[in-house]
């Protein structure tokens, strides 16, 4: 009688002991390929769930770091970075991709990501400007080191944009110095401008502000040599007639654009 329970206790512990080697079994899971977990983390990026995305393609590259899709991987999570708008993290990523495969066919698609980044984030002219250098810089690392792709061509259009918005705030400045009397300091800018933007939409103003601001010195030769450079290479400009209008005396007859001589003329 008493052998009984210790002989039914005994097969209960064996039961026990199977259903566990059996909850473990179905607990591993055989390792996925390369391929299956980058097909996933693609179908996360279809769906805009880029940052789980992103930790889908980190994990293709830390189950098989050896395998061709992990490259693919770090790219894609660089682009599924970009598109969650974490461009510093996605920058790391892609930076880090480039030194590893700088000759890698998806190398340039990289250094296009990483100028993007920066240029997404460029903001108002009224703000520091430091993001703006480092999307110049990056827009022409695309141009310099693949001239004849796609994503050069772009990166050329963007080129012209992002120093048009630099030369914008100089301007912007410039005219704080000018509204406050600071003339020399107008000067500065304004010239920075003619001389270092002078294929950009604000030229024509650069020079106009020179004119008046000579004007304001009274320094009559050199407001008269920027009213010619003007009008020579922008004769149907209306900063042209502005400036006209100012050398002849009739500052009050000037356009609406420059209307900042009014808030300094007597």
């Amino acid at each position: 009688m008493t052998r009984f329970p210790r002989f039914f206790a005994l097969i209960c512990l064996f039961a026990v002991a199977a259903c566990g080697d059996k909850d473990d079994a179905a607990a591993i899971k055989p390792p996925q390929s390369a391929e299956s977990l980058y097909s996933e983390a693609r179908d996360l990026v279809d769906e805009k769930n880029y940052k789980e995305a992103v930790k889908a393609f980190e994990e293709v590259e830390r189950q098989h770091p050896d395998s061709p899709w992990a490259a693919h991987a770090q790219v894609m999570a660089g682009y599924a970075n970009y598109r969650a708008e974490e461009y510093y993290p996605a920058i790391a990523t892609l930076e880090r991709f480039v030194k590893l495969y700088p000759s890698n066919p998806s190398t340039p698609y990289a250094y296009y990501l990483i100028a993007l980044c920066s240029y997404n984030q460029i903001s108002d002219v009224g703000r520091d400007q430091k993001v703006t250098e480092e999307a110049l810089q990056a827009l022409r690392e695309v141009v310099r080191r693949f001239p004849n792709t796609e994503y050069a061509r772009d990166a050329r259009v963007k080129l012209d944009l992002t120093i048009d918005h630099l030369a914008g705030k100089e301007m912007e400045v410039g005219r704080y110095y000018l509204v406050r009397g600071d003339y020399l300091a107008a000067i500065n800018r304004f010239r920075f401008v003619v001389e270092t933007y002078e294929t950009t939409s604000h030229a024509p103003e650069a020079l106009h502000r020179l004119v008046e601001t000579y004007l304001k010195l009274g320094v009559t030769e050199e407001a008269k040599r920027y009213a010619a450079v003007l009008g020579h290479n922008f004769p149907s400009s209306s900063w042209y007639r502005d400036s006209y209008a100012l050398m002849t005396g009739n500052a009050k007859q000037a356009s609406k654009d420059s209307s900042i001589w009014d808030s300094i003329i007597p």
